[in-house]
C-alpha cells in the first residue's frame, strides 16, 4: 500500500540509535551502543546497536534488525505498520490508495484492533470536547478532579455517553466491523433489552430511556469517564472506564477495564508509560503508583516520570519493561493498610531483577492523587526526596522493629533475609545484610547463615528446573539430519566451466537418509556458507570463466555456490537457507544490490533476523579492536566451505552405513553391498580431506 519510492526514503531515514533509543536506554560502547536488550531477562547489557550497519544484535537471544525489523519484533507490528511508525516519528509524509473492502478483510486482525482502538480514543475524546452531555457530564467531571485542559489533552481522556448503543452505532456506521468491536472489548453481546432496564457490566442501571436498544452490542462503558492504555509505543491497547463520581455510591466495581485481548494483556502493560518513558530516562527513576489519577495528578504537578500498575501485583513482564529505562523505583502509595499491602506485593521480583527500591508511603487520608493537588511541585519533590527510604529499612521498621512476639519478629526477619537473598549484587545484598544486623541488633553471621539458606534452595529449585527444561528439550530433539539432496539435474547448455574446482561429483550411490523427524537442523558448515552469502553474496569471485557454448561470464559468492551444489542435486536443508541463496542469485546484476543490506532490512522477519545475526556477530561490543578477514581470502573461504560442506555430508553418509551394517545381521549380500558402499564413501571422503588439508591455488 505504501509506494516503493517513499518505502525507499523511509528507510533512508531510519536510524536505529534513534529508534532503539525509543524503548532502551542506551550508553555509547566505543564506535557502538549497548543496553539491556528488550527481548529476554537481561541484566548484563548484551543489546549492541551498531550505527555504522544501522542494525541491532543481541548476543544473547540473537534477536534483532534494521529499524523496521526491531520494531516488528518488539512492538509486534507487520512490516507497513513499522514503516509507518518510522514514517511519523520522521515527519515523512506516506500517501495511500483508500483501502478497498476486499483489502479492508485481508488486514491482519491484530491491526485492525488497533485501527479500531484508534477511532474509539478519538471518539471518545471528542464526544468530551463537543457533545452537550460530554461537556456537561464528563468534562465537569475531570474539572471537578482539579484536571486541567493541556492534560486532558495530553492523556486523550474521553467520555462514553449514556446510550447503549452509541459507540457501537458510530464505529459500525464509519466502516467498523462489529467483530473487532467485541474483540478488544469496547462492546459486548446481549440480546436486545429495553435500554431502562439495561445493566452496566458492573450491575448498575444505566437510568437512559432512550427506548429499546438496536442491536445486541451493547458498549462496555457507557456513562463513564475514559482513560486510553497506551502501550510503550503510543499505540491504543485497551480503556479504563470510571463511573462518574455522583454514582460510585454502592457500586461494587468503579473502574471497568478492557478484557485481555490479542492486542492486551494487563499483566504486561503499564498506565503512563508511553508519556513517562523520556522522563524516566532523563530522571533515571520511576515513581510507581496504583491508580489512573495518581499519574495524571502527578503529571500535572510536574513530576512526569511515573506510571500505575492498577491496583495489581506488578508481574515479571512490566518489570523487564521497567528496567530498561531505569534500574531505580520508588513506590509511591498511600498509608493505610491498603497502601501497604501494595508496597509489599512484588517487591521480590523487583529485588532479584536489579531493580533499586525505595518506599514512600503518604499520610493517613492521601493518595498520590489528592496529596499532589494539595502541594506544589517543589513541595512534592521536597516531600519524597525527605522522606522515601530503601524498600530494606521500609520493611523493617513494618514488620520488626517494636515487635515483641518472638514468633512474629522471627518470621518478619526471615522474610527480610529472603528478600536480601534474591539480590543478584553480591556487594549490594552483604551491605544490606550488614545494615539489617546492626538496625535489630543481631549477629550478622547469623542472619548469613540464613541468607545462604536460601540462596542454596533457590540454586537448588533453580538447578532442578533446568534439569527438567534439558528434559523437556531432549524428548522434543531429534537427531541431525543430512542436507536434503534432490535429484540430479541436467546442467543448462551454457553452464560454465569453472577452472580448478577443488570438488569433485559426488557418487550417485549417495541418497539422502530419511529424517526421524519433520524438523530439520543445519550443519554449522552450512550456516557459515549462508553467512558468505550474507555478507559477500554479490561479490565476484571467478571473472571470465567460459561457458560450454564459448561464452564468458563472471560468478559472484552466491551464483558460485548455488551452480557447484545444483552439479550434484544438493540443496541447503532448511528453507529459509534456500530462500536466502535464491535470492541472493536472483538479484544477482541488479543496480546497487548488497545482498547484507537487502538481507538484513528485508521484510521477513526471519531473514531479517537470521542475516543481521550473521551480519553482526563479528563485532564485539564495542567495536574497537575488529579484525576482518582479507578480502582477497574470500574466493579461497568459500571453496573450502563447500568442500567442508560435501565432506559433512559425506561423513554423515558413512555413520548412517555403519549404523546399517550393525543391523543387518547375517545377511551376507545386504554386508557386501553396504561395506561396497562404506569403501567408496570413504575414499571420496579421503580425497575431499587431502584437498582440505592443503592450500588451494585456483
Amino acid at each position: 500500500m505504501i509506494d516503493r519510492a517513499t518505502v525507499d526514503k523511509i528507510l533512508d531515514a531510519a536510524r536505529i540509535v534513534d529508534v532503539v533509543g525509543e524503548f532502551v536506554t542506551l550508553r555509547k560502547s566505543g564506535v557502538n551502543y549497548k543496553g539491556l536488550c528488550p527481548f529476554h531477562d537481561d541484566r548484563n547489557p548484551s543489546f549492541m546497536v551498531s550505527p555504522a550497519k544501522n542494525i541491532c544484535h543481541c548476543f544473547v537471544c540473537g534477536k534483532g534488525g534494521t529499524p523496521a525489523g526491531f520494531l516488528m519484533e518488539h512492538e509486534q507490528i507487520t512490516y507497513p505498520e513499522a514503516l509507518r511508525w518510522l514514517a511519523r516519528k520522521y515527519n515523512i509524509e506516506v500517501v495511500e490508495k483508500e483501502l478497498t473492502d476486499e483489502e479492508r478483510t485481508q488486514q491482519s486482525e491484530r491491526e485492525s484492533m488497533f485501527i479500531v482502538n484508534e477511532w474509539a480514543k478519538d471518539w471518545f475524546h471528542q464526544i468530551l470536547k463537543t457533545d452537550p452531555d460530554g461537556v456537561a457530564i464528563g468534562r465537569q467531571y475531570f474539572r471537578s478532579r482539579g484536571i486541567r485542559d493541556d492534560i486532558i489533552e495530553k492523556f486523550q481522556l474521553g467520555y462514553a455517553p449514556q446510550r447503549r448503543d452509541a459507540l457501537s452505532q458510530a464505529a459500525q456506521k464509519a466502516g467498523y466491523k462489529a467483530e473487532f468491536l467485541l474483540k478488544t472489548g469496547l462492546c459486548y453481546e446481549k440480546s436486545p433489552i429495553p435500554s431502562n432496564e439495561g445493566e452496566a457490566p458492573d450491575g448498575q442501571s444505566t437510568g437512559t430511556q432512550s427506548g429499546k436498544a438496536a442491536g445486541t452490542y451493547v458498549d462496555r462503558y457507557r456513562g463513564r469517564a475514559i482513560f486510553p492504555w497506551l502501550n510503550v509505543s503510543g499505540k491504543v491497547v485497551a480503556f479504563g472506564g470510571r463511573v462518574l463520581d455522583s454514582r460510585t455510591k454502592g457500586v461494587a466495581q468503579k473502574y471497568v477495564n478492557s478484557p485481555d485481548s490479542e492486542i492486551y494483556h494487563k499483566e504486561r502493560e503499564l498506565y503512563g508509560i508511553y508519556q513517562a518513558k523520556k522522563a524516566i530516562v532523563k530522571e533515571d527513576r520511576v515513581f510507581m503508583v496504583e491508580g489512573y489519577t495518581d499519574v495524571i495528578a502527578m503529571h500535572q504537578a510536574g513530576i512526569e516520570n511515573v506510571v500505575a500498575n492498577s491496583g495489581t501485583a506488578l508481574s515479571i513482564h512490566q518489570i523487564h519493561m521497567l528496567h530498561r529505562f531505569t534500574s531505580n523505583i520508588t513506590l509511591l502509595y498511600d498509608g493505610d493498610e491498603a497502601g501497604i499491602h501494595a508496597a509489599m506485593r512484588g517487591t521480590d521480583m523487583l529485588l532479584a531483577d536489579g531493580m533499586n527500591i525505595k518506599v514512600l508511603l503518604l499520610p493517613d487520608g492521601d493518595d498520590p492523587d489528592s496529596f499532589a493537588r494539595k502541594h506544589s511541585t517543589e513541595e512534592l519533590k521536597r516531600y519524597i526526596d525527605e522522606n522515601q527510604t530503601d524498600f530494606i529499612t521500609f520493611k523493617s521498621r513494618l514488620t520488626v522493629e517494636n515487635v515483641s512476639d518472638p514468633v512474629k519478629r522471627s518470621e518478619a526477619i526471615g522474610g527480610i533475609v529472603k528478600s536480601i537473598s534474591v539480590i543478584p549484587d553480591q556487594i549490594l545484598r552483604s551491605t544490606y545484610l550488614t545494615d539489617f544486623a546492626l538496625r535489630i541488633g543481631m549477629k550478622e553471621q547469623t542472619l548469613i547463615a540464613e541468607m545462604n539458606k536460601y540462596i542454596r534452595a533457590s540454586i537448588e529449585e533453580k538447578k532442578k528446573e533446568r534439569e527438567r527444561e534439558e528434559r523437556r528439550q531432549e524428548d522434543a530433539a531429534t537427531p541431525q539430519a543430512t542436507p536434503s539432496v534432490a535429484s540430479p539435474q541436467p546442467a543448462a547448455s551454457a553452464a560454465p566451466a569453472v577452472p580448478a574446482t577443488p570438488t569433485a561429483p559426488m557418487s550417485a550411490e549417495l541418497e539422502p537418509l530419511a529424517l526421524h523427524s519433520p524438523k530439520e537442523q543445519a550443519s554449522q558448515v552450512e550456516l557459515l556458507l549462508v553467512r558468505e552469502i550474507v555478507r559477500h553474496g554479490e561479490e565476484i569471485i571467478f571473472d571470465d570463466v567460459e561457458t560450454d557454448d564459448g561464452g564468458k561470464v563472471s560468478l559472484s559468492v552466491a551464483q558460485y555456490i548455488d551452480f557447484d551444489l545444483s552439479q550434484d542435486g544438493l540443496q541447503f536443508t532448511l528453507p529459509l537457507h534456500r530462500q536466502i541463496l535464491a535470492e541472493a542469485v536472483a538479484h544477482q546484476g541488479q543496480p546497487g544490490f548488497k545482498a547484507e543490506t537487502y538481507f538484513c532490512a528485508h521484510p521477513d522477519m526471519e531473514v531479517s533476523h537470521l542475516a543481521t545475526r550473521l551480519a553482526i556477530d563479528r563485532h564485539q561490543l564495542g567495536g574497537r579492536f575488529v579484525i576482518e578477514p582479507r578480502e582477497d581470502s574470500l574466493r579461497q573461504r568459500v571453496l573450502h566451505l563447500v568442500m567442508d560442506y560435501r565432506l559433512d555430508i559425506i561423513e554423515t553418509r558413512l555413520k548412517a552405513i555403519q549404523v546399517q551394517l550393525r543391523q543387518v545381521g547375517n545377511d551376507l549380500e545386504q554386508n557386501m553391498k553396504l561395506l561396497k558402499e562404506h569403501k567408496e564413501t570413504k575414499e571420496l571422503r579421503d580425497a575431499l580431506a587431502k584437498r582440505l588439508g592443503s592450500d588451494l591455488i585456483v
